[in-house]
Parts: C-alpha cells; structure tokens; sequence
C-alpha cells in the first residue's frame, strides 16, 4: 500500500526525528519500537541496540475493524513506543489507531528511510600523520568513509553518493563535520579545496559517489586493478595503481593492493598513520570473497585475501591503524567513537589473521551472511554499466551491508 492508501487517523500523533532517536539509542536511553514492516523485511534490517527493544507487528493487522486482542498484547503499553515503517506512511496510520487506544506513542519521521539518511562524523584522535582525519559512520546500513583534510586541501576515501552535497559543505567548513574538534575552531581551517575523491573497490552495498563527486570538480579516483571488471568510463576518471600517491596538504596518500574481497580491492594509506582498507578488513571480521566470482570462486579469492592480509596489511608497523569501509553491530568502536583499531590489536584479537591458509578459507567460507540487496544491480551501478536515479540509487542500498565474512565477530567477544 502506498501511504495515500491509509485512512487518516483521527487521533494526532507526535514525530520524532531520526536523529533524535539515534541521540536516546547512544545516550543508553530505553527505547521501544514498534516496527509495522512486513516481517521479512524485519527480518533483513531493523533498529537494533543493547537498550532497544524491538517488536514486528506488520500494519495490515491494523486494518481490521476490530484488532485481534493476541496483537495488541505484542504492544506494550506501560511506556512510550516509537512506531515507524519504511517511509512513514503506515506507522502515522498505526501510531494514530494506537493513540486512539490509550497508548503513549510517536512515530518515526520518514520510518527507514530517514533512518538511512543519518550520517555523521568522528573524528580519529588516534590519527597522527598530518592534517586532520574524520571517519563518516551511517549506522543504518554500517557504510564507513573518511575525510582528510590539511593545509587547505582535503580527500575523501569511499564517498557514498546520497551524501555528494554532505562532503562538499563539510569541506567548505570543515568545523562542523566534528564540533568538538577545537583543531576545527581555528580560522585558517575553514574552506578547504576537496582535491579527490577515492574508492577502494567496486561496492556491492550502496552507490559510490565518486562520480559525481567528479562532476562537481573533484578528481575522482577508482582502483586501476579494477577496471578490467568491465568500468564504462575509466578514461574518464583517475585510476590508481599499486604505490601511487596523492597528495593532500602535506599528507600523503599511498595506494596498496589488497585483492580478495574483490580482484580490484585496494586499500589506501593515509600518512603511514591510517590503512583504509575498504572491505579487506573490518575491526570485528575480514571480507567475505564471493560478491565478484560467486561461490566457484570464494575459495581462491579467499586464497587472495589470505596473501593481501598476510603480505600487505600485517606487515605495517603494529601501531598503524585499520578503518574499514563497514562495521557491523558485533564492531565495538575505540575510544574516539571510531571504528578503527591498530593492526597489532586485531592480530591478537582475530584468529583468523593468525591461522595458517587453509584453516583461514575454511573459516571464511563457513559462516558468510546473505549477500547485499541488490547488490548485481548496485555493482552494475558502480562499474558505469546501469543508470540511475538519485532516488533509486538512495533505494537500491536500502539495508544491511553484509559484506563481512561472518554473521558474528572474529574479534573475540
């Protein structure tokens, strides 16, 4: 049903914002939600949280003259609820027909879809090469970018394209992408140029915004290893091979090799400080292998991902942080907020960076979740292949990432 197709509730029913919800969720605040989703997408994605309780009750059962006395009981009624949907248009008719019932209930501005929509920035204070290191985090879907910035220039690495318009004006003033930086308070740091735009790989997750970041004047860049996966218009962008460099104020960009989740899996170094590893490697697992060749070929490309790892990550200094493009609800962030750990932690906290070959393909292969909505249709997107809308690329990437190899974290507890 679209939303026009709801009756309009006679009771008023009071709104919350996305970000309000997302501020009560990490303030550790209790929270209640009644989601009115059909219960396979429940199932696929939902707000989660140690403090939040979530129930599924799909809104159909509310369409019935007189509701059934079991679904009503799902509902708690002895504190506040928050009803939401996909967009907002039954959880306003639910909210209202609970309301109407006694029940102390607001309903989610724009349901999911708003919840998509949150995107906000950390910045990594255990950074220490030149400039200024930000890490974006939408905890809708668990995509993680990273904006450096120093002496009036600025990268981003992974930028999503439903947030083009967010990095130009975080780059025009950088302050308010981290309010709490003081670093951020200084003059001089205001209006800086954004030079590139990188990828590390070919996503299968969301839409990359490289393009048009590109567009816009930025110089965008994609991975030369991957260009041979079929990119329509790689003379158009930058392509960056194994120890190229981009230079960013005095920081220094370095691009590294790391095939395996996909042949074009690239990661990039930024100032020997951080390793932006795309998918290759999350906080709380490693990259599932089988997004490009499919389950044939996981078992070789796992193989790959082994020597990346072995070769090409875990031979950094132990100190060098790793900021992967995901983290998942297993990920605990450091101190700073930021889903970043030093390259000796996850030695000892992941097995499966300490296992020999085989046993390592065994346990990647073992435990990998669905594969990405839509993720043909999204990679089709990002090779240049398939065109969209800005609308449909916002719905193409609707929910989980799932590109870990694992449902649970390799990182200890």
């Amino acid at each position: 049903m679209n939303a026009e197709d709801f009756p309009t509730p006679d009771a008023e029913v009071e709104l919350v914002t996305p970000e309000r919800l997302k501020q009560r969720i990490d303030d550790g605040e209790p929270v209640t939600i009644l989601d009115a989703r059909m219960s396979g997408d429940y199932e696929e994605w939902h707000i989660d949280g140690e403090n939040v309780e979530s129930v599924n009750v799909p809104y159909f059962h509310f369409l019935d003259e007189e509701l059934d006395s079991d679904i009503i009981a799902d509902v708690p009624d002895d504190r506040e609820v928050t009803v939401l949907c996909a967009k907002g248009g039954a959880s306003e008719f639910v909210a209202g027909t609970l309301v109407e019932r006694g029940y102390d209930v607001h309903q989610l501005e724009d349901g999911m879809n708003g919840w998509a929509r949150i995107y906000e920035t950390v910045e990594v204070t255990g950074y220490d090469g030149a400039g200024t290191l930000l890490q974006y985090q939408r905890p809708s879907s668990g995509c993680l970018g990273y904006l450096l910035y120093d002496d009036g220039e600025a990268a981003v690495i992974d930028p999503l394209r439903a947030f083009t318009e967010r990095y130009l004006d975080d780059v025009a003033e950088p302050s308010s992408a981290s309010p709490t930086s003081q670093a951020r308070q200084d003059a001089d740091e205001f209006g800086v140029d954004l030079k590139y735009a990188l990828d590390t790989h070919i996503h299968a997750d969301h839409v990359s915004g490289v393009r048009e970041l590109d567009a816009e004047g930025v110089e965008g860049v994609i991975p030369a290893a991957a260009v041979d996966r079929g990119i329509t218009d790689a003379d158009e962008l930058t392509t960056a091979a194994d120890g190229d460099t981009f230079e960013v104020g005095d920081a220094t960009i370095e691009t590294v090799a790391t095939p395996g989740h996909t042949t074009g899996m690239t990661s990039y170094l930024v100032d020997e400080s951080l390793l932006a590893t795309g998918d290759g490697l999350f906080v709380e697992s490693v990259a599932r292998p089988d997004l490009e060749e499919g389950d044939e070929g996981a078992p070789e490309a796992a193989r790959t991902l082994y020597e990346s790892l072995r070769e090409r990550v875990l031979t950094l200094p132990d100190d060098t942080l790793v900021g992967g493009a995901h983290f998942s609800d297993a990920a605990v962030p450091a101190d700073d907020g930021s889903y970043t750990a030093p390259v000796g932690q996850l030695v000892e906290e992941m097995d499966a960076l300490t296992m020999d070959e085989d046993d390592f393909v065994e346990t990647v292969l073992s435990d990998m979740p669905p594969r990405p909505a839509n993720y043909e249709e999204i990679i089709a997107t990002n090779l240049g292949q398939n065109t969209v809308d800005d609308d449909e690329a916002f719905t193409l990437e609707l929910g989980p990432n799932n590109c870990a190899a694992s449902r649970e974290s390799l990182a200890g507890d």
